[in-house]
């Protein structure tokens, strides 16, 4: 049997992590994002656990240590950009990998990538590389999404509708599951 580790990035309390009016907390998006992700997943077959917590911020190398140890497959965190801290014109979607990906990893984060872009039709700012810790410190493949700006207004106003989070979910969740029957894993 499969299993994904989901990763609602940052936390509860992360300081800064909000649109600028307030009205968005990014945590509160990636957590009901991820947890809907989790839904379609499990509804085919896949386990499926959290490196979050909903109570409390979870450090970033313990986040990796908890995928670790629990050995998933992939390990996926779920995001909304931000640019500075006013609102602004970025907008869109990109996928990150580590630098030093697997194949594997560069698979899936395409194939993540690519549905995302298909489903939620937002601006494709493509798959990028990043030396981030989740990425860098798991032993598994794993990618991070970005799924908008809370810094543009109007992207702010997608990431805040239910609407738009599950087409995120559903994007997710089908570029995970591609790769799973890619990969001969389910």
């Amino acid at each position: 049997m499969a299993t994904i580790i989901l990763d609602a990035g940052h936390g509860p309390n992360t300081p800064g992590k909000r649109s600028p009016d307030g009205r968005l907390l990014e945590f509160h998006f990636n957590a009901d994002v991820a947890e809907r992700v989790r839904q379609y997943l499990v509804l085919e077959g896949v386990d499926v656990f959290y490196s979050h917590e909903n109570s409390r911020d979870v450090p970033l190398t313990e986040r990796a240590r908890v995928a670790n140890r629990l050995d998933g497959d992939a390990f996926v965190s779920i995001h909304a950009n931000a640019f500075g801290s006013d609102w602004n014109d970025a907008q869109g979607i990109e996928t990150y990998m580590y630098p030093y990906a697997s194949k594997k990893t560069a698979a899936l984060t395409e194939l993540i990538h690519r549905s995302m872009i298909s489903a939620c039709g937002r601006k494709d700012r493509g798959v990028k590389t990043a030396n981030f810790a989740v990425l860098r410190e798991t032993k598994m493949p794993a990618v991070l999404v970005e799924c908008g700006f809370m810094t543009n207004r109007e992207e702010a106003g997608v990431l805040l509708s239910r609407a738009y989070r599950v087409q995120c979910a559903r994007a997710i969740s089908f570029g995970i599951l591609n790769w799973l029957y890619r990969e001969k894993i389910i």
